[in-house]
């Protein structure tokens, strides 16, 4: 791996781990308001972008989440798994507004492993936290399609790693 890519994914994993900082309360609940989330746009641009927004996910999981390991396990693994689908996805999606909606409705689908996590481990009840879960991700993800754009527009975030 190149040193840039190193140092991007560092950044990167940083940035998320400081914004979900911000807002710990309302990301780790069964109902989420995580707006780290909208990292997750950053593969569409560019799919070494997993392995800096998947280790800040690891971290922040690791860090702020009460569950312990069982957080580890969903929390990363629904992170992996929609990050992989969107980077599938690319070659057969063009424009990049229509793959951000992708993502963003391949994410909140695959919320449906963070309420699975949550009534396992709290007991909530999974369909009613799913909704809930999945209302969070969309609008985090829906933001976050301008924000990511505004960012791209300034930053040519294909090009930065």
């Amino acid at each position: 791996m190149k040193v840039k890519t190193m140092a991007t994914s560092g950044i990167i994993a940083a940035l998320y781990v400081a914004v979900t900082f911000l807002i710990a309360p309302f990301g780790f609940t069964n109902i989420q308001f995580r707006l780290s989330e909208m990292f997750n746009h950053l593969v569409v641009f560019n799919k070494k972008y997993i392995i800096g927004v998947v280790l800040g996910v690891f971290i922040s999981n690791l860090l702020f989440s009460e569950l312990g390991p069982i957080d580890l396990v969903f929390g990363v693994g629904q992170s992996v798994i929609a990050l992989s689908i969107t980077i599938l996805s690319a070659k057969f999606i063009q424009g990049l507004y229509k793959r951000m909606i992708f993502n963003t409705l391949v994410f909140t689908f695959t919320m449906f492993l963070i309420a699975w996590e949550l009534n396992i481990a709290l007991g909530f009840p999974f369909w009613i936290t799913w909704g809930f879960v999945a209302v969070g991700e969309f609008a985090v993800m829906a933001v976050g399609i301008p924000i990511m754009k505004a960012l791209n527009d300034r930053l040519r975030l294909d090009k930065l790693i």
